[in-house]
């Protein structure tokens, strides 16, 4: 893993996740394949393997660039800027 310089603007503590699931994928009634939560506001989305791809909606239509899985037991973080694992 790298540290970006993104990691360091993070909000401290990590925000709290607005919702259990994809808000998006529910509205639509599509079944999200896997969780991501915004680490920048708290927004949960979908991942790129969910037929909407919800979590890099969020990051094209935000900026914000911090993701971390939101599965149980997964702790790892993705950069959407660096293109990397941070």
């Amino acid at each position: 893993m790298s540290e970006c310089t993104h990691v360091p603007e993070l909000p401290r503590p990590e925000p709290a996740p607005h919702a259990l699931t994809c808000p998006e994928c529910e509205a639509m009634g599509s079944h999200p394949v896997q969780l991501r939560l915004c680490l920048w506001c708290g927004h949960v989305g979908c991942c790129d393997s969910s037929p909407h791809r919800h979590a890099t909606a969020h990051y094209l239509e935000t900026g914000h660039p911090v993701m971390r899985s939101f599965e149980p037991g997964e702790t790892w973080r993705w950069c959407f800027v660096d293109a990397s694992i941070v």
